[in-house]
């Protein structure tokens, strides 16, 4: 805002006479004239005359008009230097908002457009001052934000406006072949913008591919983004799931900290166990890789999965799907979405139940095994008081079903055959709620979220040795966090410089109230226990994180930006916990001293700073140098006070980047390379008997490469494909605890390269076909790398009929029943126990909008 100064009269005195010589020494080379007093401009010299000049300055817009066209609807602001106006724009869910500073409004009929209902898919247009300086144009979709072209002509600037609605979308309520959109716009900086624009190494699937390659779980879009696997530890379990991205995964389950951030709708998830959830209703997935401590509340070295649902609509919306296949597998799911108070308030809620027989058949108990059912629930209510407020409430409930994990020997004949003598099951729940109040300014925004999520997990697993009952694992965990994040940054109409400043508090209380080995008589003397019984550890973890972090960005020219950012995080944890033997008459023996209290602080300095230059409107080039890190942590597991610490991980991170984008966005191709030194990495190791009970710390060095390429070719054909390399390995690393080198090795659960190609084809005439590739590097499960999968690939299949507010697919994924490990390990050594992939599995679906 420009500020008025008042000059005294020796300071109006010494500005005349500067102005009075510069004007006496300008003279024309034509005419050598020296200008006269009376020809000089003097300054204002009263707040009238400057408010004056001021409004000479600002644009008016004297009229608008509204003019329908073949696709929609033209918005004309008449003003006679519309080629001056600098327009940002925003969509907020079926809204579509356009800021236009250094203007104002002049109409004949007041300061004040607004036309209700101009075509069919539009409910209003609507323009109004939002201060003295600038304007605001809203478009609002009947239920999604409308495709809006901005271009000049002779009456002034025009918004071409084409509607989203449902029935005019290119889906399967819809007979029109699929069109690249002009920009995909993400959050992934915490501000809207164009996903080629960001600096960053980021996979973004909008709604249409999401529904059209069916993504409905983190693993879905892990096979779709290139360096990033997301394995359950055996087909269709919910005991845990392995993940990796970058090199980085989470082999050690035990840290205090994922290495990945995973976000639902601004709730942070963690933990692998907790992570086989069900993603419904989706409007966009962002994936973020690399680390990410400077725009985001919770710090992660690896990346963000950011998922984010669809939004309340304006008018009644009602979305329906169904479908049944092999194995008895079902899925109906729907959601509905309206309006309470147009513009004002509304609400979304959706759901979706899922199931399937065991995949397994258990010969040992003459019956399937490994059956699944899961239960997904959410719901929104929007409020929005003001253009420049929104309140949203969302909750989301998970409960996951899954019968007794089955592993068995790595060299099975047949992995979907088992003698398992106990049939067990592991279940896990998640509810969710969280507030999210958004302030979008002319000066500043602010967002404030406030989420709560509690997770219980509970498992009885048995030992899945053929034909003997060892053991069995009993599980009982529970996870309350809080946290609070807030944010303050610069406006959307901000552009040279952007700044963002922000503060996270997080509260994690982690309980194992049972984390049991339950050996059998036939167990005990396997393992050289004086009596059959329980092995329980109860633990108690509690872990308080603060953290304040910021980044500025600022363009000293045009085409290059400088950025920097700079997070401070400081936790602290603390355990209780002890380990006792429980013998069947009821005795109850100590296996090691009671821990109470103990407690453990780490704090850091997390910076991240690059540039990004564009060549041109199509080429943009960027580079970044970024810090990755987790703290230090207990290992509630372990018995002595020297195995149960273990030390910080830190990692530097190297990074240089292209994106392009040709033909109208019909073509985009995105290059990354990467290399990251991680000080400390987390490890995960076994003990004698091969259970998972010690941490270590290791160093490791990465390297990398990414590349995305999608391309609309003809109209109605999509192309999409990425691949990823990494090679992730061990520097100077022995196990403490055995002496073993382990030097050069590659990481555990890190695929060497990763693929993905889809091509589909979409016909005027309804026909909707999709042929999917995906593809794994030799991966490892241990540090040995004894244990691996050599390569595979998947291949997937689509085909279907759409109508206009339907349609109907068959569908086929692993088409050709390939055989894939998804985890392994010694038990008991020195045999390899596996978890295997799914098998081919089919079916039928069914889609509509009610």
């Amino acid at each position: 805002m420009r500020k008025l100064y008042l000059l005294g009269n020796f300071g109006l005195a010494v500005i005349l006479a500067i102005l009075i010589n510069q004007q006496a020494l300008a003279v024309t080379k034509e005419d050598h004239q020296i200008p006269q007093l009376s020809d000089i401009q003097l300054p204002h010299t009263s707040v009238k005359e400057w408010l004056a000049q001021q409004e000479q300055s600002t644009l008016l817009v004297t009229g608008i008009k509204l003019n329908q066209t073949a696709n929609g609807l033209e918005v004309i602001l008449e003003t006679s230097a519309s080629d001056k106006l600098q327009v940002t724009t925003k969509i907020e869910g079926n809204r579509f908002l356009a800021n236009i500073p250094n203007v104002q409004l002049r109409l004949a009929s007041g300061n004040t457009f607004r036309q209700e209902k101009p075509v069919a898919g539009i409910t209003e247009v609507l323009a109004v001052n939002q201060d003295a300086n600038s304007i605001q144009i809203t478009v609002v979709g009947t239920t999604q934000a409308p495709k809006v072209e901005l271009f000049d002509s002779d009456e002034g600037l025009v918004l071409g406006v084409t509607p989203t609605t449902l029935e005019t979308q290119p889906s399967a309520d819809s007979q029109k072949p699929n069109e690249p959109d002009i920009e995909l716009l993400v959050t992934a900086q915490k501000r809207s913008e164009d996903a080629q624009n960001v600096p960053l190494s980021l996979t973004v699937i909008p709604q249409q591919e999401l529904e059209d390659a069916q993504i409905n779980s983190f693993t879905d879009i892990a096979n779709n983004t290139p360096n990033f696997s997301f394995f359950p530890t055996s087909s269709g379990a919910a005991e845990f799931n392995y993940y990796s991205m970058r090199g980085l995964s989470n082999f050690n389950f035990l840290a205090s900290q994922d290495s990945v951030a995973f976000y639902i709708d601004d709730v942070p998830f963690d933990y692998g166990g907790f992570l086989d959830l069900g993603l419904i209703d989706l409007q966009r997935v962002e994936v973020l890789r690399g680390p990410q401590s400077t725009l985001y509340g919770r710090s992660s070295p690896g990346g963000v999965v950011n998922v984010i649902s669809r939004q309340p609509t304006d008018s009644p919306e009602m979305l329906f799907s169904a479908s049944y296949g092999n194995y008895n597998s079902r899925e109906v799911q729907l959601s509905l979405s309206n309006a309470v108070i147009p513009d004002k308030l509304g609400f979304r809620f959706a759901g979706v139940y899922s199931g399937r027989d065991g995949l397994v058949d258990n010969v040992f108990l003459d019956r399937t095994v490994g059956e699944r059912s899961q239960l997904v629930g959410r719901a929104q209510v929007l409020w929005t008081p003001t253009p420049e407020w929104n309140v949203s409430f969302n909750t989301y409930a998970n409960y996951t079903d899954s019968g007794n994990p089955t592993f068995v020997p790595r060299n099975s004949e047949d992995p979907f055959k088992s003698e398992q003598t106990v049939d067990g099951h592991a279940r896990v729940s998640n509810d969710t709620q969280a507030l999210k109040v958004n302030y979008d300014g002319t000066d500043f925004q602010f967002t404030s979220i406030t989420a709560r999520r509690f997770t219980n997990q509970d498992n009885f697993l048995g030992d899945n040795v053929p034909r003997r009952d060892f053991l069995r694992q009993i599980i009982g965990i529970n996870s309350t966090v809080w946290s609070q994040e807030i944010r303050f940054q610069s406006p959307e109409s901000a552009d040279r410089l952007r700044w963002l400043l922000g503060g996270y508090y997080e509260s994690r209380e982690f309980n194992a109230n049972n984390d049991t080995l339950e050996y059998t008589e036939t167990g005990a003397a396997a393992f050289g226990l004086f009596s059959p019984g329980r092995d329980r550890v109860i633990a108690e973890q509690f872990r308080n994180t603060y953290a304040v972090f910021g980044q500025l960005d600022y363009k000293p020219i045009e085409p290059l930006t400088l950025f920097a950012g700079l997070r401070y995080e400081s936790s602290n944890i603390s355990l209780d916990r002890q380990r006792v033997f429980e013998i069947p008459n009821g005795g109850v023996i100590p296996s090691s001293p009671e821990l109470r209290g103990a407690d453990q602080k780490s704090d850091e300095w997390i910076p991240r700073f690059g540039l990004q230059y564009q060549f041109n409107p199509n080429l943009m080039a960027y580079g970044t140098i970024s810090k990755g890190y987790r703290p230090s942590g207990f290992n509630y597991r372990a018995d002595t006070e020297d195995t149960r610490r273990y030390g910080e991980e830190k990692s530097w991170t190297y990074e240089i980047g292209l994106k392009s984008s040709w033909l109208d966005n019909r073509l985009t191709a995105n290059l990354s390379v990467f290399h990251t030194n991680v000080d400390g990495y987390q490890v995960l190791l076994t003990d004698d008997f091969g259970f998972f009970r010690n941490v270590a710390n290791a160093d490791v060095n990465i390297t990398g490469v990414e590349f995305e390429l999608k391309a609309t070719p003809v109209q109605g054909l999509d192309l999409i494909g990425s691949v990823g390399y990494v090679d992730s390995r061990f520097q100077d690393y022995r196990n403490p605890f055995t002496g073993a080198n382990f030097s050069d090795n590659r990481v555990p659960l890190s695929p060497e390269f990763t693929y993905n190609l889809a091509a589909q084809y979409r016909s005027p005439g309804g026909i909707f076909a999709r042929l999917e590739l995906r593809g794994y590097g030799t991966n490892y499960f241990d540090d040995a790398n004894q244990i691996k999968q050599d390569p595979f690939a998947l291949v997937n299949a689509r085909i279907g009929y759409e109508g206009p507010n339907y349609g109907i697919y068959l569908y086929a994924n692993n088409l050709f029943d390939t055989r894939y490990i998804t985890s392994g390990f010694f038990f008991p050594p020195p045999n390899v126990t596996a978890g295997f992939g799914d098998p081919v599995t089919y079916g039928i679906q069914f889609r509509a909008n009610l």
